[in-house]
């Protein structure tokens, strides 16, 4: 069905181009078929035939090119569909609070929403990038003090390969709950480890998904 219509297609454009009464002098050369022409009185039959396998030559060639303009466009949606990246998850199904620790810890998300790529690993927390680019990181914390006039601690950190990159901290005694947000754009290189991290004395309180970890690839570095 294609190659029917990009026949019908050039043979219009070259009636266009070479009309009924000889090719244009900027015509592309012609190679007249052999032992088709023999003598003066089928001269006509001769043009015609030349012109036809003319028309076969440049619709050949067209196809071949657009076959491999298609074979390459189909290459590059393939490699944009394993390019994919995001994911989204949640801290706890119920309602459960993190241990207050003495001493930094990972916050380990358990509810996944989405994980395209397969870059998040919920037994440990942490977002490994499957291909460079530059990413959007969100962190939403929230945290309950139990009781009124307890320290609130709502806090944590957005870390890159151990680094802290983004922080957000609510802590006083003023509020029983609270909840503050971290949102990145960061470039990624692939292998790069993106993690949340609860500082020393920070604790969060978890109920219908308050507390979110995701990430999600902006475009690739190719």
């Amino acid at each position: 069905m294609i190659r029917a219509v990009v026949f019908l297609s050039l043979l219009a454009a070259a009636h266009a181009q070479f009309g009924w009464n000889g090719p244009k002098p900027s015509n592309i050369p012609t190679v007249a078929p052999q032992n088709q022409c023999s003598e003066q009185a089928s001269c006509t039959c001769c043009l015609m035939l030349q012109r036809v396998h003319d028309m076969r030559t440049h619709f050949n060639n067209s196809l071949n090119d657009l076959e491999k303009a298609t074979e390459k466009t189909m290459k590059a949606l393939m490699d944009f569909k394993e390019k994919r990246v995001a994911f989204s998850a949640g801290l706890y199904k119920g309602f459960r609070c993190t241990t207050k620790s003495t001493s930094d810890q990972t916050a380990m998300y358990e509810t996944v929403f989405i994980n395209m790529g397969e870059g998040y690993d919920v037994d440990t927390g942490v977002f490994t990038a499957p291909v460079s680019g530059v990413y959007s990181i969100t962190v939403t914390v929230y945290s309950d003090a139990g009781s009124e006039n307890s320290q609130l601690h709502a806090c944590a950190q957005l870390h890159v390969n151990g680094m802290t990159v983004a922080g957000a901290s609510e802590q006083n005694t003023h509020d029983q709950e609270d909840s503050v947000s971290i949102v990145v754009a960061r470039e990624l290189n692939e292998g790069d480890e993106v993690s949340v991290n609860l500082p020393a004395g920070c604790m969060l309180c978890d109920d219908s998904h308050y507390n979110t970890f995701s990430a999600f690839l902006l475009y690739a570095n190719y």
